[in-house]
Formats: C-alpha cells, sequence, structure tokens
C-alpha cells in the first residue's frame, strides 16, 4: 500500500487505470452472470420467495464482496420475516478520518423489471452480450453494478492508502416494487447506519456520456389497477352493442376525469407544483449542452411519407420545456391492460371488462399518498351507467428534491467530473422514482446527495435492448471514489 496521502490527494490517473482493471477482469463477468438470473421485483414475481432468485443474486454479491477482500469490510445479509433480503456492508472510518463520526451510504438494487417485448433478435433480457462497450441485458444498468462499482471505488481509496470516513453499502432487492420492504429493513438498521454526511446512489440516469450528471429531482409515483366491469360474461356484440356500453368508453370516460387526451396534462390542481427557480435555472443549462438530443434519443416509430421518412413527433421539441415535462410535470401512462383477447383471439365478443394498470408520475415536491387517494374518488365516484368502476392496488412514492449542496460537494462533483470525463458535472432531473432518497432527506437532512448513474441516451432501463455502457460506468466510478476523497 502507498504512504498514507490527504484526501485531496487522490491520484485520478490511476484511480482510472486501476479501476477499469477491476471493471474488466473482477465486475464485467460477475454482472454477466448476473444478468443471466432473472430476479424480478416482488411486484412482478409474488411468489419470489419460493424462486428463490432474489436471495441467489444477494448470495453472489454477498460471495464476490467478501473475495474482494477490502480492509476491514463487514458483511451481512439481512433477512427480516416475509420481507426481501438487504445486504449491508461496513468499512470503517481511517484512523485520520475517524474523529468526524460521520458516515457515507452507498445505495443500490439487485431486483429486476419483468422481460418486456421487443428485444433485438440476437439480445433478450436473460441472455448478457457484451457489444461496442455495451452490456446488454435487464438489470445490469439498472442497477445491479451499483454494488460491484461501489467496492471498486472503496477499493481504490483503500489501494492508494487515501483517507476516508466510515462507508456503509444498502443494496435492497425491492427498489422496482417502490421500495416496500426498505422502510422496515432500515428501522432495523437504524444504530448500524450512523449519522451519514453523503448518500451515494448509483440508480439514476445521465444527459450524455460526456460528463458526470447529478440527479437534481425525481418525479413520484402512484401506481395501480383501474377495472371498469358492464357484464358478467361476455356476450355477442351484434346483439348486445349499442344498447350494452362499451367498458373501453366507459374506461375512456373515466379517465377524462384525470386527463385531458388532447394535451396530456392531468387535470387536477393538486397534482401540480411550481418549479423552484434553481431547477429552472439548471433545466436551462442543460437544455444547452443536450439540446434536441433532449427527445432524439427516444426510439420513435416511423414510416414512409410520400417517399420521405416521417418519425412520430414528441409532445414538445422545445429542450427546457421539453426537460421540464419529463421532471416536473405530472404525466399518466397506461402500463397494462386485461380483459382483452389477443388479436388472433378476437372474435365479435362484447368484452365484459376492461382494466388498465395506471402509472402516474407526479412532479417532487407533490405529496404522492394524497394523489392516491384524489385518484379514487375521482375514478370511481358516479360511475357512467351505474358500471362497477373500482382503483385498486394502488401504491405511492413522493417524489424527491434535492437538498442545498454544499460548497465542497460542488467543488467535488466539478473536479472529479473535469479529471475523469474532461468536462463540469452537468446536473439534471430524473422523471423515475428512487423511494430511498425520499426517506433519507428526511433522515438525514443534512446530507449531501450524489444520486448518479449510466442511464443515459438510449440505455433503455425496463424497456428491451437494455444496456451498461461499461466505459462511462468506469469513468462514475472513479469519480465516487474521488468525491468521496475530497470529504472534508
Amino acid at each position: 500500500m502507498n504512504a498514507r496521502l490527504s484526501p485531496a490527494q487522490l491520484q485520478p490517473d490511476q484511480a482510472l487505470k486501476h479501476i477499469e482493471q477491476a471493471w474488466d477482469e473482477r465486475i464485467l463477468p460477475q454482472l454477466t452472470d448476473y444478468i443471466r438470473i432473472p430476479a424480478k421485483s416482488p411486484m412482478f414475481a409474488p411468489d419470489w420467495e419460493q424462486q428463490g432468485l432474489l436471495d441467489t443474486v444477494v448470495r453472489n454479491a454477498a460471495d464476490w464482496v467478501q473475495a474482494q477482500k477490502v480492509q476491514g469490510l463487514t458483511l451481512d445479509i439481512v433477512r427480516l420475516p416475509g420481507r426481501t433480503p438487504v445486504l449491508f456492508f461496513e468499512v470503517p472510518a481511517t484512523r485520520d478520518a475517524a474523529q468526524a463520526g460521520q458516515s457515507v451510504l452507498m445505495y443500490g438494487h439487485l431486483d429486476k423489471q419483468p422481460e418486456f417485448s421487443g428485444w433485438r433478435a440476437d439480445l433478450g433480457p436473460w441472455t448478457p452480450k457484451y457489444e461496442d462497450g455495451k452490456l446488454y441485458g435487464r438489470g445490469g444498468a439498472d442497477d445491479g453494478y451499483a454494488v460491484y462499482a461501489s467496492i471498486a471505488a472503496v477499493q481504490e481509496l483503500k489501494r492508494q492508502g487515501v483517507a476516508h470516513p466510515r462507508i456503509v453499502g444498502l443494496i435492497e432487492t425491492s427498489e422496482e416494487s417502490g421500495s416496500r420492504d426498505l422502510l422496515p429493513t432500515i428501522d432495523a438498521l437504524k444504530t448500524r447506519l450512523g449519522d451519514i454526511a453523503l448518500v451515494v446512489c448509483l440508480d439514476s440516469g445521465a444527459g450524455n456520456y460526456d460528463q458526470l450528471w447529478l440527479t437534481t429531482s425525481l418525479r413520484g409515483m402512484v401506481a395501480g389497477t383501474l377495472k371498469v366491469e358492464i357484464l358478467t360474461e361476455g356476450v355477442h356484440s351484434g346483439d348486445a352493442s349499442g344498447l350494452v356500453p362499451s367498458s373501453f368508453r366507459i374506461m375512456r370516460q373515466v379517465l377524462d376525469r384525470l386527463e385531458d387526451s388532447a394535451t396530456g396534462r392531468l387535470l387536477p390542481a393538486s397534482f401540480h407544483c411550481e418549479v423552484p427557480a434553481e431547477r429552472l435555472a439548471q433545466a436551462r443549462a442543460t437544455a444547452a449542452i443536450l439540446g434536441d438530443e433532449i427527445y432524439k434519443r427516444f426510439p420513435w416509430a416511423h414510416h414512409d411519407c410520400g417517399g420521405a421518412t416521417a418519425f412520430a413527433l414528441p409532445t414538445t421539441t422545445e429542450p427546457v420545456d421539453a426537460l421540464l415535462r419529463r421532471t416536473w410535470q405530472p404525466t399518466l401512462s397506461v402500463t397494462g391492460a386485461e380483459g382483452f383477447p389477443a388479436l388472433q383471439d378476437a372474435g365479435n365478443v362484447l368484452r365484459p371488462y376492461t382494466a388498465f394498470k395506471l402509472s402516474l408520475r407526479l412532479p417532487p415536491l407533490v405529496d404522492a399518498a394524497q394523489c392516491a387517494q384524489e385518484m379514487k374518488a375521482l375514478l370511481e365516484d358516479n360511475a357512467p351507467y351505474q358500471a362497477r368502476v373500482t382503483w385498486q392496488g394502488a401504491s405511492s412514492a413522493s417524489g424527491w428534491n434535492a437538498p442545498e449542496t454544499a460548497p465542497w460537494f460542488e467543488n467535488a462533483l466539478n473536479t472529479a467530473s473535469q479529471s475523469h470525463f474532461g468536462a463540469p458535472c452537468g446536473h439534471i432531473g430524473q422523471g423515475g422514482t428512487i423511494p430511498l432518497m425520499g426517506m433519507l432527506s428526511k433522515g438525514f437532512p443534512k446530507a449531501q446527495m450524489m444520486v448518479c448513474g449510466v442511464l443515459g441516451p438510449k440505455s433503455n432501463a425496463h424497456g428491451p435492448n437494455e444496456f451498461l455502457h461499461v466505459p462511462y460506468a468506469k469513468r462514475l466510478t472513479a469519480a465516487v471514489a474521488q468525491v468521496i476523497a475530497s470529504m472534508p
């Protein structure tokens, strides 16, 4: 081990060199094996305990972490009754940093979204493939790499003999189900977590692959199933249509209470909030960096139109507006449907019911639980034709707005980004939800939040052809080590 250095003296070139080697030799093989395991989150695999796959990926990660022999590291797999497993590790502070009494929390998750359709013919959700610096497969980027990158960053601090505070890791397996098992686990670990001064959450996105990106906000979410029932069984459509109202038409009427279908604007005023001035300024700066790539990065459908290729259009092409629409405006998506036969099986039958799975994204400062209650009354009351309309299984998680950035943290982010990317750190809001961040901000209001990740353009988390951009992940890992080394 090298002679001990001061926290500001991590050698970035050496750090990146050794972290790249760790990724190539130790992390990529482990992630390749991880992708092969369909460890779906409990919401999508109610029999997860019987399947044992979440336990498998946690145990594999724990075995790998222990095999790295990080000096002083202790590890525990926390299994509360009826709850998904959580990997917890702890690395004591070096003597130079021990007197501060504060800790760094490194977060990630190992549960996955389901398969989805549309994968490229030579790819698949559980079939890892490394191509042109991208590791394809479900879960590698969202966010199976986090535990391995965290350990690699800590290893580099140790290798260079850099003083660091106490570091704890929390790797859960219910994040894709709204982190439903996390709060009980945090309560059980409260005394072991300590006083958190910095959170490193590697479960977010990047505006491009050219610089470090700090997530400044996350949207909240309400999800559930809206079901409209008009008959007890299907009947001949020629016999009944015109007299029996279509459950699909009733569904459209009910959804019109919630959303303006012409514009996509959510109608309840309580689902909106004012965008803080700081976030507006950051959106303008980010729009200047990314330009029309903000919307061009999506896989738009296209067709031939008079000899030219016509592409489907976004709701806006103005960059600042585009950023704010996907980060600070509420939006409704239908993510699943039931009550419909497959096209090849669809006869002349008036269906008895229509059910939609709804995903409502909410601005960071809106109370998701309150919106969930409001949605129930809005959707269920006074149903057209006295149909049976039910809003069931609703889950909610409020969004998150980052705390004020401390000067040391802002400087550390920019320095790390310049060192490893040659550009300053960018700031961007994300449209997704990480429930843990709101929990941690309430529990540790003075902590700085390094929320970042590898989900950049076309990485397509949750969808087909999801990939991990490996060169970016390597540089991100080195940047994490440098920020931790820069803590005052």
